[in-house]
């Protein structure tokens, strides 16, 4: 599934992450203890940050200068409304400049989206947006080998991938 496309279903879904069912909890208690590596603060940049703004809340709150990016108008129309005097980009990680280095970045439930084939160059391209001694927190499917998917997600036909847990460690011990 090409980027587009994926903008295009989450525009359609965006409405899901506003509604009180949503586990606000997601991914929160793995933020604290990456945050636990750190010796201070400083910039955060959440990667596929959607509408919610649960991850940009709790790094807002440890006292993080925090920016969103997401390639979704409509989930980032949403996290405007969250955090009106926010950074948000509206742009593909595949091939966004970063505009400086972050001392955390999170990509919770976002580049498994990315093409397959564009994984470990977007997340090499992640490490590099770190400033020195910054952290990265992600997720990713724990594959062997490289996989593709295609799952329904509030009715729309949504593209995972993972490279394999071998070449994700080779890509962060060479980062």
């Amino acid at each position: 599934m090409k980027p587009e496309q994926t903008a295009a279903i989450y525009n359609q879904i965006a409405q899901h992450w506003d509604c009180p069912e949503f586990n606000h909890a997601n991914g929160i208690e793995q933020h604290a203890r990456a945050l636990q590596f750190m010796s201070g603060c400083g910039t955060a940049l959440d990667v596929g940050c959607g509408s919610s703004g649960r991850i940009i809340d709790f790094l807002l709150k440890r006292g993080f200068e925090v920016e969103g990016l997401d390639i979704s108008t409509e989930m980032l129309k949403r996290a405007r409304l969250h955090h009106p005097n926010l950074q948000f980009y509206q742009a593909d990680i595949c091939t966004w400049e970063f505009p400086k280095r972050y001392n955390f970045i999170s990509a919770w439930d976002s580049i498994w989206h990315v093409p397959l084939d564009q994984q470990l160059l977007v997340l090499r391209r992640i490490c590099d947006g770190l400033a020195s001694g910054g952290i990265l927190i992600f997720t990713t499917g724990g594959v062997e080998r490289p996989e593709e998917v295609t799952n329904p997600c509030f009715g729309q036909p949504l593209y995972h991938a993972a490279p394999g847990i071998s070449a994700l460690i080779n890509t962060m011990e060479q980062a």
